[in-house]
């Protein structure tokens, strides 16, 4: 509870002794230097923690990059199609078989045939009945991880091949996570993608969209789909659109393509945050550019070892990005096909990738610090999460 100016309590020196008292110096001198033993004693403690996944489960946590066509249970497509007449459609009619077969996107050779995957899940997500389940659905699975703060993002223009509106799709998708809110206590919000692929009138009619919305639960813009030759910049005008709206801006890019993908979505669109943007570090200039400024990167571990854009989590570039100051958060892009949660996917880089404890302390409250939420209300989630977080801050926690 934060005390009142009104009730603080004044600090008054003992009659008799000066603050200039070489006692009194001696002191406090000697108590600076017990708190700073201490303080080191407990960020070396927190260096040296093994942490179980258990640990992990406990703590509170935020969601910055996941997308709903990818958030699908498993149980949920088997019943979607058969209600939909579109068995034929999935690669198997139950559901242990199809958690098989959807494994098998472990051997998409890129990202392009990693999001080919979606034709599986995108059809099934074409009525408002459908889309308000899978919303609720999803945000109800990550409360259960502990999840406190969900962003969910999707490209509504997906949504419409049998003839629902922009605006029937987004109303749908709100409309379920708002119930799952009021079930559950998780705050959710939404994000709207353009797609590389499509034409940029469509980016734009989705930028239109999300302005519309943008009291209504929308929170930000994003441009997704596969990198290559689909630059960022060629989508300005759907950007400029949202961010002359006062609309958060987060962008696709640096995942299978290198750090000029990250320098477009910087200076070309106005990203404020960046997706995955893993190939940074392939920049030195651009990297110090990111540090200095704190643009946060939405990392999805799992998803980077599936899409092949990285070889292993032994040799992801998350650690030499944190070591380097760059603002990090941990994701998990698609709960479906990559079989994770944010529990998961913490403890994959605390355990495989060699982030340590305190390290991975800032990195999951990163996740409220990040959020495209007013300052306020950011503030408030964050205060709550580090309140009930069981680790103490280290050098690593910042100071503002």
């Amino acid at each position: 509870m934060v005390r009142s100016i009104r009730n603080r309590q004044k600090c008054v020196p003992r009659r008799g002794i000066t603050t200039n008292s070489p006692i009194d110096g001696n002191k406090i001198k000697q108590n600076k230097i017990e708190q700073n033993q201490k303080k080191k004693t407990d960020v070396d403690q927190n260096q040296n923690v093994r942490l179980s996944h258990e640990d992990i489960a406990a703590w509170p946590k935020a969601e910055l990059h996941s997308h709903l066509d990818g958030a699908l249970r498993l149980g949920t497509m088997i019943d979607l199609a058969r209600k939909q007449g579109k068995m034929d459609l999935l690669p198997a009619d139950n559901v242990p078989d199809l958690g098989i077969e959807l494994k098998k996107i472990d051997d998409a050779k890129d990202l392009a045939e990693f999001l080919a995957w979606f034709r599986y899940t995108i059809p099934l997500m074409q009525s408002t009945e459908a889309l308000e389940r899978v919303a609720y659905e999803m945000a109800i699975d990550y409360a259960a991880d502990n999840v406190r703060y969900l962003e969910v993002r999707y490209g509504p223009v997906l949504h419409t091949e049998e003839g629902l509106s922009l605006p029937a799709v987004n109303n749908a998708v709100l409309d379920g996570l708002a119930r799952a809110e009021s079930e559950t206590g998780i705050r959710t919000a939404l994000i709207v993608c353009g797609l590389r692929d499509r034409y940029v009138s469509a980016s734009l009619r989705q930028a239109e969209l999300a302005v519309d919305f943008q009291h209504q639960g929308v929170v930000g813009f994003d441009l997704a789909g596969a990198e290559a030759g689909n630059p960022p910049k060629e989508h300005k005008s759907a950007f400029y659109h949202a961010r002359n709206h006062l609309l958060n801006l987060t962008v696709h890019a640096g995942e299978s393509w290198g750090p000029d993908s990250i320098h477009q979505a910087l200076f070309y669109l106005g990203a404020q945050r960046i997706g995955h943007g893993i190939t940074l570090g392939q920049d030195p200039e651009l990297l110090r550019y990111v540090v200095d400024r704190q643009i946060p990167l939405e990392i999805c571990p799992t998803s980077n070892v599936q899409t092949h854009v990285v070889e292993s989590f032994e040799t992801h570039p998350i650690k030499s990005l944190v070591d380097a100051g760059v603002a990090v958060t941990v994701n998990t892009d698609n709960m479906l096909f990559s079989r994770t949660n944010v529990t998961e996917e913490l403890f994959r880089v605390h355990t495989r990738c060699g982030i340590t404890a305190e390290q991975l302390r800032e990195i999951a409250l990163n996740g409220f610090r990040f959020a495209f939420q007013p300052y306020r209300d950011k503030q408030s989630l964050l205060r709550r999460a580090i309140a009930d977080f069981p680790l103490p801050g280290s050098d690593l926690t910042p100071v503002c």
